[in-house]
């Protein structure tokens, strides 16, 4: 579509106005266009789905309560189908940055639907008469963030999770054999099976599905049926529950009518709650990418207990480095997470009296959130934990050399003289058995058994 066409004029409540040619929008949409050129942000795919979604199941309701002509109901269907389906998703420019109720991307939809079913009927199918009929922008905005965070959670984000916490679990049985240092505060602890901690990784994503999972069921509560303040005004009583029934059935996602439309119409504290578990998601990932930074750091001056595959050239004038680009990509989704999740929480705070007037931010925001945690979920699982190599003779010399080994022998020298061996251990740069037995009566034998590392390490997983 060219917007540099000879225009039509379309007409609505204010006046008259000019609108490319080969447009599906009307007159609402153009001058939302003309007053919000703030960004180049727009509503994502999944929003305009979720819209599509709303158009068709409310034709579908109003025409079997008898509101709305068979014809005009069927064709307004096919036509919010075609929205559901992506088919005419350059038809909804309108930034996010607009009117806080998400009026004018509301009627974007309308006008797009009404021109596209009016060309199929043959005759007039109007935005507000019969697209928009029994809803308000007031509704179907907070009914439309709820439905597409829901089926972005169900099919992108949680199975993306599972796919991360399953190739963490893999690759822990990979790596088993592995006793490595243990660090707090960065420096040198018990020895830690490299499966055990990996396990904590595995352990944090389960812990993240749970949490989004159960921010789920406020999302399945629709605003639909309240309208315009909360009371259903120009609303059959039984729309709401029809409609929120017919999306069920499409989606095969449990929504129901909300129970209190004046708190889905004024409030957005589902959406809320299910960023700050994505927020808690992004703060578990960050960890992980963080975690395997430290890991891979190196070769020669950093830790270098691993090799995370090597992607890409890592700098523009130093030959053959090559970066942690993964984690460093996915420790940035983390942040961006993080910071729209401030956004949202300011937004939630905006709902005054019966409406929340930051709804388009939400809505945005939200989408991000759940997309790139999705995405960047399996590229740390594929790009980056299931091909890490370890450095298994560099990490055992290390362990050797370990001097908090000599915890263990605490209960049978005493606090004490365990330090006085740990410290002559790292100023002579000696393995802390060899030092334990000069400085105590423990034969070799009792010292090989009591600072086996790897038997240090048994415990710390609840069966």
């Amino acid at each position: 579509m060219s917007e540099t066409s000879s225009p039509r004029v379309e007409r609505d409540s204010m006046g008259e106005v000019r609108v490319p040619e080969k447009a599906l929008w009307g007159a609402q949409t153009q001058r939302a266009i003309d007053n919000f050129g703030i960004s180049d942000l727009r509503f994502p795919r999944a929003f305009i789905r979720a819209l599509g979604l709303i158009k068709g199941a409310a034709a579908q309701v109003n025409k079997d309560l008898g509101l709305l002509d068979g014809p005009i109901s069927d064709a307004i269907q096919q036509a919010a189908k075609e929205v559901e389906e992506g088919k005419q998703d350059d038809q909804f420019p309108l930034d996010i940055f607009q009117t806080g109720s998400g009026t004018s991307t509301n009627m974007n939809a309308n006008e797009v639907i009404s021109r596209w079913a009016s060309k199929k009927l043959g005759k007039p199918v109007h935005a507000n008469d019969h697209v928009n009929m029994s809803q308000s922008s007031n509704d179907v905005i907070p009914a439309a963030i709820h439905i597409s965070a829901s089926l972005e959670v169900k099919e992108r984000l949680l199975p993306s999770l599972e796919h991360l916490k399953q190739v963490i679990v893999r690759k822990a049985a990979e790596v088993d054999r592995v006793v490595k240092n243990g660090r707090t505060h960065l420096m040198d602890a018990m020895p830690i099976r490299m499966s055990q901690e990996l396990s904590g990784w595995a352990s944090q994503i389960a812990h993240a599905a749970h949490r989004v999972e159960d921010a789920r069921p406020r999302l399945a509560a629709l605003a639909l049926g309240g309208t315009a303040v909360g009371t259903g005004i120009n609303a059959p009583p039984e729309f709401g529950r029809r409609i929120a029934e017919a999306i069920a059935r499409r989606t095969s996602l449990p929504f129901v009518s909300s129970p209190n439309y004046f708190e889905n119409l004024s409030s957005q504290d589902a959406a809320v709650e299910l960023s700050g578990q994505l927020k808690t998601t992004a703060v578990s990932l960050m960890k992980i990418a963080n975690d395997l930074r430290w890991m891979n750091s190196g070769p020669h001056g950093g830790l270098a207990e691993i090799a995370l595959p090597e992607l890409q050239p890592g700098s523009s004038i130093m030959p053959g480095k090559v970066n942690p680009v993964i984690p460093e990509a996915v420790a940035m989704v983390c942040a961006q997470v993080i910071g729209n999740d401030a956004a949202i929480t300011i937004a939630g705070q905006s709902g005054n009296f019966q409406l929340n007037v930051m709804l388009p931010v939400i809505a945005y925001n939200l989408l991000q959130s759940i997309g790139v945690l999705a995405n960047a979920a399996r590229q740390l699982a594929d790009k980056a934990i299931k091909g890490f190599t370890v450095n298994e003779a560099h990490i055992a010399e290390i362990m050797s050399r370990n001097p908090i080994l000599v915890t263990a022998l605490n209960p049978l020298i005493g606090y004490e003289m365990g330090a006085k061996i740990a410290k002559r251990a790292i100023a002579e740069n000696r393995p802390v058995k060899e030092v334990a037995a000069e400085m105590t009566k423990l034969s070799r034998e009792e010292l090989d058994r009591l600072l086996d590392p790897r038997k240090l390490t048994d415990g710390g997983i609840q069966k």
